[in-house]
């Protein structure tokens, strides 16, 4: 079995389906990992193995021809009935697409950009990741890394350590979130690191707190004084959700 850190990265980067940061970020691990170069090893011999194998039968060229005539047939024989019910079908999709188009455009309008947002905090986190990105300022005191946002942004985001409770305060760092500067905070969780985004909404009205997970990382979103948060990590859903109950606090 592959070690924790890349255990959800081996079968991404095995299909092709990692970007090229966290593709590179997989190779540099390979260079240390022995454990894992094994395991990848074996994943590609397996696949070699299946492919060689052949473990499936073509059709027969007779039984494609019958279907091509029967599928014929069928279309030959429709009613008008039939055309109606299809005409019907193609208006009542036409409205349906018309209805979730003004949703999306109403969306966009109010600035929510949800899914575009979600995404940004998940690239600005694995970037961090990588040697030298993760903090700007890296200590452990709350009365260290709060005054190091004066002057860098126009609002002061609450800072807080929270060791006793499994989440020690790392540091802090500076990110960009659709355009606009944010204060990141950094938390430590079982040799596992989470990006905590804190920024100021356009509007005042507070958004519903939600969560879910791509490629492996795990985000929650949640409104609170005022302020929106953002936290990604690869530790599980539950470690986010308590991280972010001990800030609702």
């Amino acid at each position: 079995m592959a070690c924790d850190l890349t255990q959800t990265l081996l079968h991404g980067y095995l299909d092709g389906e990692l970007d090229a940061v966290r593709a590179q970020e997989f190779e540099r691990h390979l260079e240390s990992c022995a454990q894992c170069v094994e395991q990848l090893e074996a994943q590609e011999a397996m696949r070699s193995r299946l492919q060689a194998g052949k473990l499936y039968e073509a059709a027969p060229r007779q039984l494609a021809v019958r279907l091509r005539a029967e599928l014929a047939g069928t279309r030959e024989k429709k009613s008008w009935g039939s055309l109606r019910l299809w005409k019907w079908a193609t208006a009542t999709a036409v409205a349906a697409a018309l209805v979730l188009a003004v949703i999306a455009a109403t969306n966009l309008r109010s600035g929510r950009g949800e899914d575009a947002l979600v995404a940004e905090a998940l690239d600005a986190h694995v970037r961090a990741l990588q040697p030298g990105h993760l903090t700007d300022v890296l200590s452990t005191d709350q009365h260290a890394v709060k005054p190091w946002f004066d002057g860098k942004l126009d609002y002061v985001p609450p800072v807080k350590n929270f060791s006793e409770s499994g989440f020690p305060l790392v540091g802090a760092r500076l990110d960009v979130l659709q355009g606009k500067s944010v204060a990141t905070l950094v938390y430590g969780r079982r040799k596992h690191y989470i990006s905590l985004f804190v920024w100021v909404p356009k509007s005042g009205e507070a958004e519903p707190a939600r969560s879910g997970s791509r490629n492996g990382y795990q985000w929650v979103y949640w409104s609170a004084q005022g302020m929106e948060f953002c936290a990604v990590s690869d530790v599980s859903a539950g470690d986010l959700q308590n991280l972010a109950e001990l800030m609702r606090e």
